[in-house]
């Protein structure tokens, strides 16, 4: 039965996937991306909350009548929706489209210009070596820069964090998203690639909001003060 449930909106993706694909990776990515930001404010909320000697009022206060105990209630009033939205935006207006044709055309490329045997390991470095340095970087400006500016920060101030934040951010995030994107690359049909970066961008989306959220929490001065002078030691 589990299982029969689940192949149902297996099979329903397949068969938008095949007959309106565009449309399909945009929703798909709006959905993913926007559900993503809602596990990072939960988080965010949660970590909060440990961190301080937090007292709920009597109207958040909920009795758990199974554990015999009173326990918080986090209301979904104190989330922030219009950060969900935007987020769901940037899926549904960038990384859907520009996901698309970006897999779709990488992969034309490699196999019609480079003429590379597909599953190869030329085949896959060729495809994970641009996507980490061309699209990685501009899905990272992008989203710190709708981010700012759906906050209504100044564009300067957007400059700012854009700059605070991308070297950070893609060092971190250049330690996994290679590796994932190689599996991707040579495992994942083309039609399906940019789904199976969405499913694991639940995942990176809350990481990249809470990352946004933190502004300029000292430790991202830190780390990029690190990242920095190693480089500035690499050169010596």
């Amino acid at each position: 039965m589990a299982l029969a449930a689940l192949r149902r909106p297996w099979v329903w993706y397949q068969t938008q996937i095949a007959s309106h694909p565009l449309r399909t990776q945009i929703i798909m990515s709006g959905i993913l991306w926007g559900t993503g930001d809602m596990i990072a404010q939960r988080i965010n909320t949660s970590m909060t909350r440990r961190g301080s000697d937090f007292e709920a009022p009597e109207a958040l206060l909920i009795h758990d009548s199974r554990q015999s105990k009173t326990v918080k209630n986090i209301p979904l009033a104190n989330h922030d929706w219009k950060r969900t939205a935007t987020c769901s935006f940037f899926g549904m207006g960038f990384v859907g489209p520009v996901g698309h044709f970006w897999y779709e055309n990488l992969d034309s490329f490699v196999k019609n210009q480079l003429r590379l045997q597909p599953n190869s390991l030329q085949f896959i470095l060729a495809k994970t070596i641009p996507d980490t340095i061309i699209f990685g970087p501009l899905h990272l400006i992008t989203f710190f820069t709708l981010m700012g500016l759906a906050a209504g920060k100044p564009i300067n101030k957007v400059k700012d964090d854009v700059k605070r934040d991308f070297i950070p951010t893609f060092v971190t995030e250049g330690l996994m998203w290679p590796i994932i994107q190689a599996i991707n690359f040579r495992y994942v049909p083309v039609r399906h690639q940019l789904l199976f970066v969405n499913s694991l961008s639940l995942f990176d989306s809350a990481f990249l909001s809470w990352f946004n959220k933190e502004e300029d929490a000292p430790w991202k001065t830190k780390l990029l003060s690190l990242i920095l002078f190693e480089k500035k030691s690499d050169d010596v």
